[in-house]
C-alpha cells in the first residue's frame, strides 16, 4: 500500500495548559477528500491549526509526503504543500480580488505558471473574474469563500484544508464550491474539510473522521458513517428506528 500523503499519529495539542486534542490519529491518501466532523468545541479547527503549524503539538507526529512536519513553521508547511483556508476566510478586505489571489502565491517565483494558475482560478470560479478589480471585503460571503479557496490553491498545494466550508452560505453557493472540490480531487489534489453540516460533508468527502471532545470516535467511508446509528443520532438528528 502506498504511503499516505498526510499521516497524523497520537497528536496532543492545545493552548498553553488547556489541552484540546488527545492522541489524534488519522491519515489522508493522495487525491482523497476527507471530512472532519464533530460538535462545536470538539477540536476541529485546532487540529487544522496544528497541521498547518499555527499551533505546535505537545506530542505525537505529523508526517506529510514522507517528511516529519510537526512543529515546523507555517511558512515551511505551506512551502511543503499544505494550504489552509481558515474559518472566516480572512481575506485582505481592502485589497482587490486579484491581489488576494496573488497573495496565495507569495512563496512562488514561477511568474508564467502563476499567470496560468490565475486564469485557472478565474475559470473555476467565474464570478471572481467579474469581481477581479473589486475590493474583496465588499463581496458576498459566498464570493469571499470562493476567493479564499482560490487563494489557497494559488500556492499549488498537495493538500488543501478548508475550515467551515459552508458556514453562512446559500445552498447554491455550497453546491458550486462542492463541484469545484470534486473536480480538484479528481485532478489529484487532496482535501481536508471541516464542516458543521454533516450531510453536506458526507456528500463532498469519501472518508469521514468524527472528532468528539478532542478524541477521534470513528473513522470510515462516509457512505458507512451516514448509516451509523450513533453518528446519525449525534450529528444528523436522526433517531434510531
Amino acid at each position: 500500500m502506498a504511503e499516505p500523503l498526510l499521516k497524523v499519529e497520537s497528536v496532543v495539542a492545545g493552548y498553553g495548559d488547556i489541552k484540546v486534542l488527545w492522541g489524534v490519529s488519522f491519515d489522508i491518501a493522495p487525491a482523497e477528500t476527507v471530512c472532519l466532523v464533530g460538535s462545536n468545541g470538539a477540536g476541529k479547527s485546532t487540529l487544522l491549526r496544528t497541521i498547518s503549524g499555527l499551533i505546535k503539538p505537545e506530542s505525537g507526529s505529523i508526517r506529510f509526503n514522507g517528511k516529519d512536519i510537526a512543529g515546523a513553521s507555517p511558512q515551511a508547511i505551506l512551502a511543503a504543500g499544505i494550504a489552509h483556508v481558515p474559518e472566516g476566510r480572512r481575506l485582505f478586505g481592502p485589497m482587490s480580488v486579484m491581489d488576494n489571489l496573488l497573495m496565495g502565491a507569495y512563496l512562488r517565483t514561477d511568474k508564467e505558471e502563476i499567470k496560468r494558475d490565475l486564469d485557472r482560478m478565474l475559470t473555476l470560479f467565474p464570478i471572481l473574474a467579474k469581481r477581479r478589480d473589486q475590493r474583496a471585503g465588499t463581496m458576498s460571503g459566498g464570493e469571499q469563500q470562493m476567493c479564499a479557496i482560490a487563494r489557497g490553491m494559488m500556492g499549488r498545494p498537495k493538500l488543501l484544508m478548508i475550515d467551515e466550508l459552508s458556514l453562512g452560505l446559500a445552498p447554491k453557493v455550497v453546491e458550486t464550491i462542492g463541484e469545484v472540490v470534486a473536480q480538484i480531487t479528481r485532478e489529484g489534489l487532496s482535501v481536508l474539510l471541516v464542516e458543521q453540516d454533516v450531510m453536506t460533508a458526507f456528500e463532498l468527502a469519501s472518508k469521514g473522521v468524527v472528532l468528539d471532545t478532542g478524541r477521534i470516535s470513528v473513522i470510515g467511508p462516509t457512505s458507512e458513517l451516514a448509516q451509523n446509528p450513533a453518528v446519525r443520532q449525534a450529528y444528523m438528528g436522526i433517531s434510531p428506528a
